[in-house]
């Protein structure tokens, strides 16, 4: 299921996390040649990808949100 960037977080060992807004969160790492992804080195990039759609997993095998939604 595509779901929404809606934000950025970093993990304990200081790698990008995405936080998708049906809150579950997805790593969004920078690590050639097998994930290709510059964007995320910058906040200028990091923002310009907010509200791009990733393919959510956690959504498909019905896991529940990493964060509890906002009241």
């Amino acid at each position: 299921m595509q779901q929404p960037i809606v934000g950025y977080h970093r993990d304990e060992e200081d790698h990008w996390v995405a936080e998708l807004a049906c809150g579950h969160n997805q790593h969004v790492r920078h690590q050639p040649p097998w994930a290709e992804r510059p964007w995320v080195l910058t906040e200028e990039g990091r923002r310009s990808r907010l509200g791009l759609a990733l393919e959510c997993v956690k959504c498909d095998r019905g896991e529940p949100r990493d964060i509890p939604p906002v009241p």
